[in-house]
Order: C-alpha cells, then sequence, then structure tokens
C-alpha cells in the first residue's frame, strides 16, 4: 500500500459532529475509484479536532466501506498516551498501517520526536507512516533523524513535504533522504502542487489531497509519472495550475472542503470551527474554475 495514489478524503462535519453519512460516500468512491489507499483523519480530515470516539467511528467507517483498498488511520496528537490510544483503537477499526505526525504544543525537539516514534512504533501491530508536516507541526525533520526513525520497527513510509521546484533539484533532495533509509522504506510526497515533480524525482507514491476528492485525476497524474511519462504528468499538472494557486494561497483542506460543498457532496459548512472554507468572491472564482476543469469525479 505504500506506492502509487493515497487518497487523502475530508471528514464532513455538522454541528453534531462528523457527518458519517457523507464521510461513508466519499470513502465509497475512492473505493469505486481503485485508489492504491485512503489515507482517513490525515489533515484534510481534521483529525486534530475530533475526539478520541469520534475517530474511532470514522476509523470504522473508513475500513468497512473501503472494500478491498487498505486504509491508512492518522493517529497525531500531543502526548504520546493519547497516540498510544489512538493506535490502538485504529487498529482494532482494522487500518493496515497509521499515519503520525509529531504534534505538540510546547514546541518538541529531535530527540524528543525520535522518542514518540520508538515509543510508538515498538507497540504496533500494522506499518507505520511518518508525517513530515513542518507547516502544521512546526517541527523541521533532518535526513539523520528520519534515518533513525527510518530503523525502528515496522517504519514503512515516509511523507515529505514538497520538494524543490528545479527538477534536478528535487531529484537530488529525494536521492539524498533514499541514502539514509532502509531499501524498505517507501518515500511519498505530499504538497499536491509539486506532486509530479516529487513523483519524477523518484517517490513512490503521493499522498494526496485533490485524490480524496478527484480520485480519477489525481490516478491518472500518479500513473504516467510512475510510468516513467514525466512530461504527459507534467502536462496533466499544469492544467491544474489556477487550483494549485488557490491551495498555495488558501490552503489545500480549505479549498477541498469548498469544492466538496460547491459539488453538492457534503454540507456546508463542512470544517470544523474554528476553520472556515472559502468566503463569496473566492466561492466564486473556484466554482468557474471547477467548471472549466470538469475533473472526473
Amino acid at each position: 500500500m505504500f506506492s502509487g495514489l493515497s487518497a487523502f478524503p475530508l471528514t464532513p462535519m455538522n454541528t453534531a459532529g462528523p457527518d458519517d453519512v457523507t464521510f461513508v460516500r466519499l470513502i465509497e468512491n475512492l473505493a469505486e475509484a481503485n485508489v492504491d489507499s485512503i489515507g482517513a483523519l490525515g489533515s484534510t480530515g481534521s483529525y486534530a479536532y475530533l475526539n478520541r470516539a469520534e475517530r474511532a467511528r470514522i476509523a470504522r467507517l473508513a475500513v468497512q466501506h473501503a472494500g478491498p483498498v487498505p486504509v491508512m488511520v492518522g493517529i497525531g496528537a500531543t502526548s504520546t498516551r493519547e497516540v498510544l490510544h489512538l493506535a490502538e483503537d485504529a487498529q482494532q477499526a482494522g487500518a493496515k498501517a497509521l499515519l503520525l505526525a509529531p504534534v505538540s504544543y510546547q514546541p518538541l525537539n529531535s530527540e524528543e520526536v525520535y522518542e514518540l516514534y520508538r515509543n510508538v512504533s515498538h507497540e504496533l501491530s500494522v506499518p507505520l507512516c511518518v508525517y513530515d508536516n513542518p507547516r502544521t507541526t512546526r517541527f523541521e525533520f533532518s535526513d539523520e533523524l528520519h534515518a533513525r526513525i527510518a530503523h525502528l520497527p515496522g517504519v514503512a513510509s515516509i511523507k515529505i513535504p514538497g520538494v524543490p521546484t528545479d527538477p534536478q533539484a528535487a531529484k537530488e533532495r529525494v536521492e539524498r533522504l533514499r541514502q539514509q533509509l532502509p531499501p524498505h522504506v517507501s518515500i511519498g510526497i505530499s504538497g499536491d502542487p509539486l506532486a509530479v515533480t516529487g513523483l519524477n524525482a523518484g517517490c513512490e507514491l503521493w499522498y494526496s489531497v485533490l485524490g480524496g476528492l478527484f480520485p480519477r485525476t489525481a490516478l491518472a497524474l500518479t500513473r504516467a509519472a510512475l510510468a516513467g511519462n514525466s512530461e504527459q504528468a507534467e502536462q496533466l499538472s499544469r492544467e491544474l495550475t489556477p487550483l494549485w494557486e488557490m491551495f498555495h494561497r488558501h490552503g489545500s483542506a480549505r479549498v477541498v472542503a469548498a469544492a466538496a460543498e460547491l459539488l453538492g457532496h457534503v454540507e456546508a459548512p463542512c470544517l470544523p470551527a474554528p476553520l472556515q472554507a472559502l468566503n463569496h468572491t473566492e466561492r466564486t472564482t473556484l466554482s468557474a474554475l471547477l467548471d472549466e476543469l470538469t475533473l472526473p469525479q
């Protein structure tokens, strides 16, 4: 499950909490599109805004409705104790892998982050994906720390943020990291605007926000890149440039949430307060863009 397209859906919200019915529809769409894996309760899935019971329920629903598609579940929390509780819940739900970011309130240092992954990895019966997300966690992984963590039992993949925009620099960045990792640990790219650059540079999979709502579009891009059709993949990504620009301006979760609302997949508002999707003017721009792109859903 640590290659190809890993699609990260929204966890739609309403005043009572997660909207189970709408969430199930999103999961079933991903299963029908035959994505390589599903990432439930990632950042796009608003994991940090849900309590333990809600997260356990969402994990169960994702696994139950994903069919044969393996599900990875996010377990990030501010204390190791809570991470271990969430890991237990996700494994009992049937998750095939777990995703862990070093979430914190007090800034963490490298040794604290290593100890988090060491303590958690020894308690798991499924593979673990390391979530490197400095924009959200405010923690910067070094390649040396990635290497230490990658040698822990059960670590199977590293989800890195965007690579350099220059293709050669991106390739060198991925190769530097690859040289320090065990062969079985994959490198996956996140940050959708740079997904093709990362895949063409040697990343094995795309951890995709876009794929959570538009899996067929994301699959076409991923398949082209991984088949060595770099020019085709780059062209497909260039066609999405206006969408990538909105991701940069507003954040991918807000844009995808607004798109899901505009397309009628979820009820508005679908993000957990105080988060808000796009305002009226921005929605008008996004609506026109979606009409122009006509992305298969």
